[in-house]
Formats: structure tokens, sequence, C-alpha cells
């Protein structure tokens, strides 16, 4: 190991220089990476479109170029999938990541360039890994394997040519260097399997007599492996399988809720639990500090951001702003153009910044992953914060959740549906309820204004599921693991209703 580790440490002082670069001239580095990528880009039919070669400056970008959703672009990338080249971007495109989102059933398609793996999704690995061992001089990581919960992909043949649509995670693992393919386990064939369930029971047997000494993948993924590796050994705890256990590198979703599970499973105090923010369309950010998850923004991976604020959504020429006109404390819609052609591409995520020297951000919701059936505005961060604060207070412990509308009906006021799976049942159920809907109050004003004497929404009602029914439910729908998640929060009913008569035929059956 002593190779890797050397190796580790040269990439990690070279690299953390240029990180220390950005973070002390942000504006000069999104600026010319802005001209960078409009100069390449000014050949292609998009391009020439919206006249690239002609644009200067970001004013002259925003007023040419409109905010794109997905589906503004998806018949370029439709295009491209069936062989069509220089459309989006000047390079060739034949990686896809298959991204459903959470609130979107439908699969995304989002166009892999050589310049974003290379550019954006390894030199975000190359930064999570200088990070962590600039913060954790004495880690031993390297000494031992590191797990990593990775997706699928398939080949898809077409007359002209075949592409690749998958996990980020799989298509990014035929291209991992030597020396990560040596640092990590279980063998390749194993890890790309396409049956979740089969894949984590040999992930567990494959994985249980080796020095594991790090993790990375979706919490709720990684948490049913470990039981697994539980289960298979009858060991009491992780440490008992593996005693060198020192990082679990996760995000996709918010992690609070899960903390207290894996100090359970994993009690030990050396245990690091760093902060990503990885998506299928950008490496965007890592949790920099020792004392804090909040997120360091990456701003020299080929993407430029622009933030739009909330009260903007949906409109026909919204107001977005570049970094040096943000603002602390406000959530904004991020919006992005890439290296592999996503072009003032809403990606559906909401932040606020916490720092502007340099810029962090955490991670607040989705643009389309709320309550608002009453005008209550409830995002994922109140709902968060008020679950977290109900489970200390009933020393309760959630698996999985999701939330949405009850709406009036003759005899009765609105209210929000909680449907949670608990691994450890709160000890008072009202007090629960009563801490989730005074917190939610203290978090948000309009919530507090619907709930005032119940004269629109009444105060939560709260759905105790059976042990495993989110992930039959995912199951069901085809969705387990990669990049599928539990909606936490919908303006409607739909998974709510789906949920429910999963759960009542369940009961029946039994």
């Amino acid at each position: 190991m002593a190779l890797i580790n050397s190796t580790i440490s040269c990439i990690m002082k070279r690299r953390i220089q240029q990180i220390e670069y950005f973070k002390t001239n942000p504006h000069k580095v999104q600026s010319e990476l802005f001209k960078k990528l409009i100069d390449e880009a000014k050949n292609t039919e998009w391009g020439k479109k919206y006249h690239y070669n002609s644009i200067n400056n970001y004013d002259e970008f925003k007023n040419s170029v409109p905010v794109s959703t997905y589906e503004n672009l998806k018949k370029y990338i439709y295009r491209i999938q069936n062989g069509e080249q220089n459309i989006l971007w000047n390079s060739k495109i034949e990686l896809f990541a298959k991204s459903s989102g959470t609130t979107n059933s439908k699969s995304k398609f989002i166009p892999l360039s050589n310049e974003s793996l290379l550019n954006c999704h390894f030199k975000g690995g190359k930064d999570l890994l200088s990070t962590y061992f600039k913060n954790y001089p004495d880690s031993q990581m390297f000494d031992g394997k590191g797990i990593a919960m990775i997706g699928k992909y398939d080949t898809v043949k077409t007359k002209k040519h075949n592409y690749y649509v998958g996990d980020l995670s799989a298509l990014m693992l035929n291209k991992f260097p030597p020396w990560i393919q040596y640092a990590r386990i279980p063998q390749r064939k194993t890890v790309l399997l396409h049956e979740w369930e089969s894949k984590i029971e040999q992930m567990a047997q494959q994985t249980i007599n080796v020095n594991v000494t790090n993790l990375s993948g979706v919490p709720s993924w990684i948490l049913l492996f470990l039981k697994r590796v539980l289960t298979i050994t009858g060991k009491n705890n992780i440490l008992e399988v593996w005693p060198n256990m020192e990082a679990f590198f996760h995000g996709g979703v918010n992690f609070s809720p899960y903390l207290d599970q894996y100090k359970q499973l994993i009690p030990s105090a050396k245990m690091r639990y760093i902060n990503t923010y990885n998506a299928s369309e950008g490496f965007f950010g890592i949790q920099d500090k020792i004392d804090s998850d909040e997120l360091l923004l990456f701003l020299d991976h080929g993407i430029f951001y622009e933030f739009m604020p909330l009260n903007q959504l949906g409109k026909e020429n919204p107001k977005t702003y570049q970094l040096d006109e943000i603002e602390i404390g406000n959530n904004y819609a991020m919006i992005i153009s890439t290296n592999g052609g996503l072009w003032r591409y809403i990606i559906g995520d909401t932040v606020e910044f916490t720092s502007l020297n340099p810029f962090r951000i955490k991670i607040t919701g989705r643009t389309q992953n709320f309550i608002n059936a009453f005008g209550e505005e409830i995002i994922i961060a109140n709902a968060e914060k008020a679950l977290a604060s109900a489970c200390k207070k009933t020393k309760a412990i959630i698996n999985e959740y999701t939330a949405g509308p009850i709406y009036f009906n003759k005899n009765e006021n609105a209210a929000h549906e909680w449907l949670i799976e608990f691994e450890t049942q709160p000890n008072n159920l009202n007090l629960f309820t009563e801490t989730l809907d005074n917190c939610l109050k203290s978090l948000n004003s309009d919530y507090e204004a619907k709930r005032y004497h119940d004269m629109i929404l009444h105060k939560p009602i709260i759905n105790i599921l059976p042990k495993d029914t989110f992930y039959n439910w995912l199951k069901i729908r085809g969705k387990l693991g990669g990049q599928n998640k539990v909606p936490r929060l919908a303006n409607n009913r739909k998974y709510i209703e789906e949920i429910l008569e999963l759960s009542k035929s369940k009961t029946i059956n039994k």
C-alpha cells in the first residue's frame, strides 16, 4: 500500500494548491471558465443557434440563452443518443448518466463528455481525497479497501452506433485509474449486477473477511448493506467485522436522519462522515471543514454557475445571479452550464449560501420537492429540521419518510400526512407529532399562518408504516439502488396513495 499512499500524497499536495487558488480568486476562475465554455461550444448546433460567437459577457449570455429544463434539452439529447454529434458539445458523447430525480418518475439521460468525466467527476473525487487527507493526515484509509455502492449500466445498440446508459458510478467504473481499482472491493462483476438484492448479498459475502476502511454511497443503500453484513457475520456492530473502518463519504440525501443509526452500527468516535454533493450533472462540492457539513462549492470543474431566487421559478424570463450577486441566507435554485453540454440548466436543487469567502453552500431541497398545496411552502430543510427535533425529544430513529397534503373535504380542514418507517418508534407519538408541528411553525411563518387556530391546516397526521414498506415500494416500481430515492415531500398525494395501498395489501396478505 506504500505506493498508493505516496501517490495520494502527491495528488493531494498538487490539488490543494489549485483548490486554494479558486477559493481566493472565485470570480476570475468562473469568468475564465465561462469564456472557455462559450468558445468550445460556439460551432455546435446549440452554439450557432444562440450566437455564441458574438457572446462576450454574462449579460449577453443570459439575454440570449434561455433557462432550460430537461424537457427543453431532451430532443437534443435524443439525437446524440442516436449518433449525431456536435449538437450540445463539441466532443464525442456516448455515455449517458441515468437519473430519475426525486419527484419525476421518468428517467433523465445526462450526456457525459470526456471533459465532464475527467475535469468534473474524476477531479471531484481527487478533491475529495485531497481535502480528506489534508484534514486527517493520520488516515490509514489506503492500508485497506473501500466499498462503494455502484449502480448498473446497459449498452444500447442503434443502427448508427452503440451508446451506454446507466448510473454515473457504473459508467465511471471502467475508467477508474489502476490505483483506484486496486483500492476498491468487491469485484467488478458483483458491483455491476442489475438485481440489487443479489448485489447486496454478494457484496457482503465477498467483503466480510477483507480489511475495509471506508464506504461511499447513498446512506439508505449503504445502511441496508451494513445490516446484511451483520446478519451474515452474527456480529453486534461493524467494528467487529471491520475494526479499521474510518470514513463514510455520503451524498444524495440529507444524512441527518441516518446519523443515529450509523453511530449504532459503527460505534467509534474516530468514524468520519463526509458530506459530498455529487450528481449526474456534476460534482459540485464537498465538506471541506472538520466541524461543519457545509459544502465548498467547486469553481474549476467545468461548471459555470448561476442562481435563481425561488420567487422567479416558472417565469418566462427569470432573474438569475452570478456569485458576486449572491446573498447569505437566501434560497436559490441552482443553474449550470457545463463541459458536457448542459446550458443554463436548472438541475432542480435549491441551495443556501452559508459563506461568501470562500463560497460554501448547503442543500435546502428541490425546486419540485416541497409542499405548497395551501400556501405553506414547506421545503426539505424545514421538514428535516423538524423531524430531527421530534426524534430527539422522543428518542425515535427514522428509516424513511414521505409527506404530502390532505385536501379539504366537506367536514374537515386540510392537513399534512406523514408516512414514516421508524427504526426505533417514538416513545410518545403525540409528543412526536406536537414537536414536529411546533418546529415547523417556528421554521416557517407561512406554515404557522396556515396552522393558526386550525383554520386551514390541522396538525400533522402521522402514519407509522411496517418495516421495509418503502423498500418494497421502490422495488415494485423498479427503482432499487442507484440514483433512486424516496421522494421526501410532494405537492400531491400520488406517492402517499401508492405507498398506503401497498401497506394495506401487505397487512391483508399477512
